[in-house]
């Protein structure tokens, strides 16, 4: 097996085709997450008894904690069409406008990285969002005349790795704002177990429970895990998951005891060797070869919530928790750090 970063670019994108069977289809076989997917089952059922459409909803957090899966099941709970696109791919106000007259009444238009919308794109929801119609330029120059196209009453669903980049007159638009979290070790159990379930894989309860809690709280990630391990089992163990083979896979897949990657280890170190930072962001993305988005979105949010690194107005620091982790020791003066193995 290939000892490829986990949550590198490459795999990010290879994900989008992982088996759709894993994805829940219904609020009941959604694992975590309990208090939106209360919420969510009130508001529609209230949508419901007016029989009015869903009010627009934006969904926020990291990648891979069930924000598309979410806008998915609310489709099917209540059982509508839902038209689905994502920020960058909509360059163009025509482009928008096209999807937008194609809707029918009650369908759901799911736009993944929506602060990534281009600005002229953007201000066309906003009638479409608040008013149901969108005004058409026709002809140009002196014939250039505006035409209004009424829409009908549509939900827009809106996912985003970056709430805080998000325009306040579009964000005000959306009438529920939920953001999903990362997933305690116990819930990452269910949902391994029920993926082995789902996928025919033989998998010991110790093996999941390795797998689990070094997922960094996302699910995806831990889906990914055990179909990685699974070929691991097959050649190696038995067509087992136990302790043992869980525990070869992971570190065949670079990922310590603690979920951290490669790429994760060598943020960390980057700015250990800039005596432990400050350091600025577009410093450490050329000194690991990632983009600055991929750094912010995918490993800084669990870094930063795991403890092993800081963000300050100057930059990134690491914790005295990153230098023990990673066997430095630690130096409160700046580049008195020393290696210890």
């Amino acid at each position: 097996m290939v000892n490829e970063d986990i949550l590198s670019s490459t795999a990010i994108v290879d994900d989008k085709n992982l088996d759709l069977t894993l994805r829940p289809k219904r609020f009941s076989d959604f694992i975590g997450q309990n208090r939106i997917k209360e919420n969510l089952l009130i508001y529609i059922e209230a949508a419901k008894k007016r029989g009015e459409p869903l009010d627009h909803i934006l969904f926020s957090g990291p990648p891979g904690v069930g924000k598309t899966t979410l806008s998915q099941i609310i489709a099917n709970e209540i059982n509508t069409t839902i038209k689905t696109t994502s920020g960058p791919i909509l360059d163009k106000p025509a482009d928008l406008a096209g999807i937008l007259t194609n809707l029918q009444y009650g369908d759901i238009l799911f736009i993944d990285e929506i602060h990534r919308l281009n600005t002229t794109v953007e201000e066309y929801l906003y009638s479409a969002m608040e008013d149901f119609f969108i005004d058409i330029i026709i002809d140009q120059g002196p014939k250039a005349r505006s035409v209004k196209i009424k829409l009908p009453k549509f939900t827009l669903v809106g996912s985003t790795t970056r709430e805080g980049l998000l325009t306040a007159p579009l964000r005000s638009r959306f009438g529920v704002l939920e953001k999903l979290e990362f997933y305690p070790w116990d819930d990452l159990y269910k949902i391994v177990c029920n993926s082995a379930r789902i996928l025919s894989i033989h998998i010991e309860e110790k093996g999941a429970e390795i797998i689990a809690k070094r997922s960094r709280g996302t699910p995806r990630i831990a889906n990914r895990f055990l179909r990685r391990i699974r070929d691991v089992a097959q050649v190696r163990g038995n067509d087992v998951i136990n302790e043992e083979v869980a525990n070869m896979g992971l570190g065949m897949l670079g990922v310590d005891e603690n979920g951290l990657g490669d790429m994760d280890r060598k943020i960390l170190e980057t700015v250990i060797r800039y005596g432990g930072g400050p350091v600025g962001l577009k410093t450490i993305a050329v000194s690991v070869s990632e983009e600055e988005d991929t750094i912010e979105e995918v490993y800084e949010s669990f870094l930063i919530q795991r403890g092993y690194l800081d963000k300050t107005p100057r930059g990134r620091v690491v914790t005295k928790q990153a230098y023990e982790h990673l066997g430095y020791r630690y130096r409160t003066e700046a580049g008195l750090q020393k290696k210890l193995f």
